[in-house]
């Protein structure tokens, strides 16, 4: 039912961009059993895991959700907005094609994928550094004739709109306050992060279940006074680089 495109930690690692975290010593071995530990919790819940080699030249390369959006009718090969990182999106768009169709964000577009929160049939897009105003125009005209509306949202002391909410169920989102103002999402129901984990607030929704780090217990435990079935699983190192759960994959329904 879920396919997930994965790709293994890149031995540069410790070269990643960073923005909004300071620099921290990386430990690349302890990443990869990490990212290795990750993908295991991806297939426990009913994922078919797609593991990608490692990209030695490209730090950032473990981050497949920023070089691409994947929706039911196509994929959008995406231009991130660290230059940098512009190297990863072809590998990613040769797997793509297997699946879908891919069109393309074209310069001076910039769009990083963990900015692009879908919400039924609209794609909130985070109003970054990383993403600009034509790459959110660019999105909203590819998009158009499938159906999907486009809404830009102005986020501030983060790296991408889903490091400051990401979706629970259809109708519910996990939200970290000061980093995006929960009247953009009016008419949904709003579950608040725990003030003492800033950066709990991504988490991967795969159907009804739910993947977050093991680093947010108080997080954990008020989704799971709410309802929720969560999986936690350790990701400190890749935390360092400024990852999260939802960057490490691309998970999509697979419709063959």
């Amino acid at each position: 039912m879920w396919t997930a495109i994965t790709r293994e930690v890149s031995p540069a690692l410790a070269g990643c961009q960073l923005s909004f975290i300071p620099r921290d010593a990386i430990d690349v071995a302890l990443a990869g059993a990490q990212h290795r530990d990750y993908r295991h919790a991806l297939e426990a819940l009913g994922c078919r895991v797609l593991a990608l080699p490692a990209e030695p030249a490209l730090p950032d390369s473990v981050f497949v959700e920023d070089v691409a959006i994947v929706l039911d009718e196509v994929a959008i090969a995406t231009r991130p907005g660290a230059p940098s990182r512009r190297g990863e999106v072809a590998g990613i768009a040769v797997e793509l094609r297997r699946h879908r169709p891919v069109l393309a964000i074209e310069a001076p577009g910039t769009l990083d994928g963990g900015d692009v929160l879908r919400l039924g049939r609209t794609l909130y897009v985070g109003q970054s550094g990383r993403s600009n105003a034509d790459g959110i125009a660019q999105l909203g005209q590819l998009l158009a004739g499938f159906g999907h509306a486009v809404r830009g949202v102005p986020t501030r002391g983060c790296l991408h709109l889903k490091s400051a909410v990401t979706q629970l169920d259809d109708d519910t989102l996990l939200l970290q306050p000061a980093w995006v103002d929960r009247e953009r999402f009016a008419g949904f129901r709003i579950i608040e992060i725990d003030p003492a984990e800033p950066h709990a607030a991504n988490v991967l929704r795969i159907g009804d279940a739910l993947l977050m780090p093991a680093s947010f217990p108080r997080t954990r435990q008020r989704l799971t006074d709410a309802g929720y079935s969560v999986t936690a699983v350790d990701v400190s190192e890749l935390q360092k680089p400024e990852g999260a759960v939802t960057c490490c994959s691309l998970v999509f329904r697979d419709l063959g």
